[in-house]
C-alpha cells in the first residue's frame, strides 16, 4: 500500500426507521466481527412480525458489532458500526487493499451463521443438517435460499438415502454474546409441568415466536383502543364465478392466475366510493381519509402466524393488474421474500377466511391503525330465494357471508351498511361492470 495518511472514521450502521409499527430482533449477523465489508453489502437480518429485513454496510470498510443475536431492534436502534479509513492523499483504504493481507478469520460464506430466519426454520421442521447442504446455496455470495432448501427435500423424499437427515445443528454467528442469568427458583417452578403439582399433563412447553409475540401485541393493542363492531352480509357468487370462467383462460396467457380474491379488491376499491371513511386513519383531533386505496391481503403461514402483503394504490388498477400484482406478492409471501415496502402503507385489509373453512368469524381484528376490515366466509351452495316473474322461487346458489369490522369511533352503521350494500351489488353485478 501506498505511504499516505490515514484517518479512522466511524460510520452508524442503524435499524431502518420504518418498520410498519412493529419492533424487530437482531436475528443474525451476515458477517462476522471484524470483516471487511463493501458498501451497500448485506450485513445484519432484522425479523418483525411481518418481514426479514437485510441492513446494509453504509460504507466500505471494517465490520465492527454492537448488538447481538436475539436483541430487540426498535427502529433508529444501533445495530453496529462500520470503521472507514480514509486517507488525506488520493488512494483510499479498500477492502481489496486489505483482503490482499492473510487472514484467520472464517469466511462469512463457510459459516452456518450465513443462513436467514426462514432457511433455519425450513431445516429445523425437516430436520436437516445444515452442513451437509450449505454448498448448494444459489444466494449471494454462496448462501443458502429458501428455495434451495426445499430443493434438498424434494430431493429427499424422493430418494431418502441420498440427502442426511442429521439433526440439525445451527450455531448463532460468533458474536459476543452476554451469557443468560440463571433461572431464579421462581422461573423454574413456573416452567414445572402442572402434572407435577397435581394439574393436567402437560405435553410441551412452546416459545412464543417472536413473529407470534409481535401478532398478540398488535391484536391486543386494536381491541383496546378500537371499539369493534361487526356487520354482516350475503353475497352470490355466480356472476364472478362465470366471468371467472369466461375470463381465466385470457389471464392465464399473460402469466396470470385469476383468483377470487383479485375481485374482492376491485369490489373494495368501488364501495370506498359509497362510504369514503373506511379507507381512513383516527387521530385524536381528526380523520385521515386517504385517495389512495391500499388493500391488505392476510396470508397465513402454517402454525407461525400471519403475513399482509399490500396491493398498493388499487383504485388505478384493473382487474389483470390487480390479479398480477396479488401474485406477486402472494408468490413473495410464500418463500420468505417480501420486502419491507410489500407491507407497509395499508389502509384497509381483507381477511379470506372462508379458506379454511370458517362460515363466518367475529370479530376479525382490524389492523391498526386501520379503520375496517372486510371478512370473507367459505362459499357453499345454500337454498335461496329468487323471484322470477313474479314467483318465488327456490334455488341452490353458491352464497358466502361477508363482514365488515369497523373501529366505531370512525364509523357508524349506516356507512358501514352502504360499504357493504356496494361491495355485495359489485359482485353480484361483475358481467355487467366488467
Amino acid at each position: 500500500m501506498n505511504d499516505m495518511s490515514i484517518k479512522s472514521q466511524t460510520i452508524d450502521i442503524t435499524a431502518p426507521v420504518q418498520q410498519e409499527g412493529t419492533k424487530a430482533v437482531l436475528r443474525s449477523w451476515l458477517k462476522a466481527d471484524g470483516d471487511v465489508v463493501a458498501k451497500d453489502e448485506p450485513v445484519v437480518e432484522l425479523e418483525t412480525d411481518k418481514v426479514v429485513v437485510e441492513v446494509c454496510a453504509p460504507c466500505d470498510g471494517i465490520l465492527r458489532y454492537v448488538m447481538v443475536i436475539d436483541t430487540d431492534a426498535p427502529p433508529g436502534a444501533l445495530l453496529g458500526r462500520v470503521e472507514s479509513s480514509l486517507s488525506t492523499n488520493a488512494d483510499v483504504l479498500t477492502p481489496t487493499d486489505v483482503a490482499e493481507k492473510p487472514s484467520t478469520k472464517i469466511p462469512a460464506c463457510a459459516g452456518e451463521f450465513r443462513l436467514s430466519p426462514s432457511v433455519r426454520r425450513l431445516l429445523a421442521e425437516h430436520e436437516l443438517d445444515a452442513a451437509s447442504v450449505i454448498a448448494r446455496g444459489t444466494g449471494r455470495d454462496g448462501r443458502l435460499t429458501r428455495q434451495d432448501v426445499l430443493n434438498v427435500i424434494a430431493e429427499r423424499d424422493a430418494s431418502p438415502a441420498t440427502v442426511s437427515t442429521a439433526p440439525v445443528k445451527i450455531e448463532a454467528e460468533k458474536a459476543p454474546v452476554t451469557a443468560p442469568a440463571p433461572a431464579t427458583t421462581a422461573q423454574v417452578k413456573a416452567l414445572e409441568p402442572s402434572s407435577a403439582t397435581g394439574g393436567p399433563k402437560v405435553a410441551s412447553l412452546i416459545p412464543h415466536s417472536s413473529m407470534r409475540r409481535k401478532i398478540a401485541e398488535h391484536m391486543q393493542h386494536s381491541v383496546t383502543v378500537a371499539p369493534h363492531v361487526t356487520s354482516v352480509f350475503e353475497v352470490d357468487f355466480a356472476a364472478i364465478i362465470a366471468h371467472r370462467k369466461r375470463s381465466k383462460e385470457v389471464f392465464a396467457k399473460q402469466g396470470v392466475n385469476l383468483t377470487f380474491t383479485a375481485y374482492f379488491i376491485a369490489a373494495c376499491v368501488e364501495a370506498m366510493k359509497a362510504s369514503p371513511e373506511v379507507n381512513s386513519r383516527w387521530h385524536a383531533d381528526h380523520l385521515e381519509v386517504f385517495q389512495d386505496v391500499n388493500i391488505g391481503v392476510g396470508a397465513a403461514l402454517g402454525d407461525k402466524g400471519l403475513i399482509v402483503p399490500v396491493i398498493h394504490q388499487a383504485q388505478d388498477l384493473s382487474l389483470m393488474g390487480i390479479a398480477s400484482r396479488l401474485q406477486t406478492v402472494t408468490e413473495a409471501a410464500r418463500n420468505g421474500k417480501l420486502k419491507p415496502a410489500d407491507v407497509q402503507g395499508g389502509t384497509f385489509t381483507i381477511s379470506n377466511h372462508g379458506v379454511s373453512g370458517s362460515l363466518f368469524a367475529s370479530p376479525i381484528i382490524i389492523n391498526q391503525p386501520q379503520s375496517a376490515i372486510l371478512g370473507i366466509g367459505a362459499l357453499e351452495k345454500r337454498v335461496v330465494v329468487r323471484e322470477i316473474d313474479g314467483v318465488d322461487t327456490f334455488q341452490a346458489r353458491p352464497m358466502a357471508y361477508v363482514s365488515l369490522t369497523i373501529d366505531h369511533r370512525v364509523l357508524d352503521g349506516s356507512q358501514t351498511n352502504a360499504w357493504l350494500s356496494r361491495f355485495v351489488e359489485v359482485i353480484q353485478s361483475w358481467s355487467l361492470t366488467s
